[in-house]
């Protein structure tokens, strides 16, 4: 006999993209053509795979994410980000590029 009962690991599957958001914060929108000075760079995890998975696991949901990212400082902050809100990453892939 052959058992088809549902795999109920996951509320939530996510295959998507895991990046690294580099923002600098400016004063006004530069109008075209102009140069505006920004702050200083900050780092936040992103892409919209992995902020779908946070977004779940914040909301309770038992979430995993399947994305590859680089062996960087970058995919080391987007593993740890989705590992601390309780994501699970096992399917997330190391290395082979840069994060994006």
């Amino acid at each position: 006999m052959h058992d088809n009962a549902p795999d109920d690991r996951y509320d939530l599957l996510v295959v998507g993209s895991a990046n690294a958001d580099l923002v600098i914060g400016v004063e006004r929108r530069p109008a075209p053509g102009e140069t505006v000075l920004g702050s200083d760079l900050a780092v936040h995890p992103g892409g919209k795979g992995a902020n779908q998975s946070l977004a779940a696991a914040r909301l309770g949901a038992r979430a995993a994410l399947l994305a590859r990212v680089g062996d960087d400082d970058h995919g080391r902050l987007l593993l740890e980000t989705q590992r601390a809100a309780g994501v699970d990453t096992d399917g997330v892939l190391v290395g082979g590029a840069p994060t994006g």
